[in-house]
């Protein structure tokens, strides 16, 4: 995580802070933690609003109404897909953010300089809500061609990762992560370089490829460095391009993205744009882990989008 500037913010006088809580975020290990992290909060000095939702979309639409009615904070107890959730809310406003990792996945959190265990966390979101403190940090906001889009604050899948999650979602059995491995040994057995047409700031590369990911962040997966050169305060988003590989050398080469060696590959390459436009055949993308939109798509950076709590 590269250094970023804290700057001041004025939130509403008496608004509360609005806490997102996923208690079953990583299979439940802290659900016991909650009145916890609840108390550790209101050590901020404002009152808490717990928000009420049975859904996905549910928990979306309440981000969307706590910030719109002047929440003073919008805190997310949870893993990337309860960030993934707030973020829509909070994109492009001045209400500020914290993100409480207690998910399987905690990228953006741990990379934008959270502490990793949820209390420091949770007292680190407290201190900055005493002391007016936030930092800048950029979003990627996803659009597609009719019109519809997302913001994500983490990574992009375009590829063999993101074909992989979407066969999991499909399926009903096994459950568990043995699904999402069934899944991957299902799709090695499948796997073919796909035609891309990137345009990165307008320069259009043809490609061949197995894997496309573009980051904000520069992990997913829970700590995968897919795109491990991404700053989250640069503008820029990162993009990274797995050519035509063979089965035995995506098998060999994916340990390798939890160092980032990755992209020392020969077939491998790494590119910066502003807007990364994307257009293949039957896939659709995940960001933050999150089911998004299918191609084709055009990711545009927002820098300083989100003011994060941290003192």
């Amino acid at each position: 995580m590269h250094a970023v500037t804290a700057d001041d913010y004025s939130a509403p006088a008496d608004g509360p802070i609005a806490v997102l809580a996923n208690p079953d975020a990583g299979r439940g290990v802290h659900r016991g933690l909650l009145p916890e992290v609840l108390d550790r909060l209101a050590a901020g000095g404002r009152p808490l609003q717990v928000l009420k939702a049975q859904t996905r979309t549910q928990a979306e639409a309440a981000c969307h109404e706590a910030v719109a009615e002047g929440a003073a904070a919008l805190v997310a107890v949870g893993g990337d897909g309860t960030v993934h959730l707030a973020l829509q809310a909070l994109a492009g406003t001045r209400t500020p953010f914290g993100a409480v990792p207690i998910g399987t996945g905690n990228d953006f959190a741990v990379e934008t300089g959270s502490p990793v265990d949820p209390l420091a966390a949770v007292d680190a979101i407290a201190a900055a809500l005493r002391q007016g403190r936030t930092r800048p940090l950029d979003l990627a906001r996803i659009t597609g061609p009719d019109g519809g889009s997302r913001w994500y604050g983490g990574v992009l899948a375009a590829g063999f990762d993101a074909i992989v999650n979407e066969r999991a979602n499909r399926m009903r059995w096994p459950r568990g992560p043995r699904r999402y491995d069934l899944a991957v040994l299902v799709e090695l057995a499948r796997l073919r370089p796909r035609h891309y047409t990137l345009r990165l700031d307008g320069v259009t590369h043809e490609v061949e490829a197995v894997l496309v990911a573009v980051g904000n962040c520069p992990s997913y997966g829970g700590g995968m460095l897919i795109c491990p050169d991404a700053d989250p305060t640069d503008g820029l988003l990162d993009v990274v391009v797995g050519g035509r590989y063979s089965r035995r050398t995506l098998v060999r080469e994916l340990p390798k993205i939890y160092e980032g060696a990755h992209v020392d590959h020969p077939l491998a390459r790494t590119y910066e744009a502003r807007t990364v436009e994307i257009a293949g055949a039957e896939i659709t993308t995940y960001a933050d882990g999150e089911r998004c939109l299918p191609l084709p798509i055009t990711i545009t950076a927002h820098p300083a989008a989100l003011h994060l709590l941290l003192p």
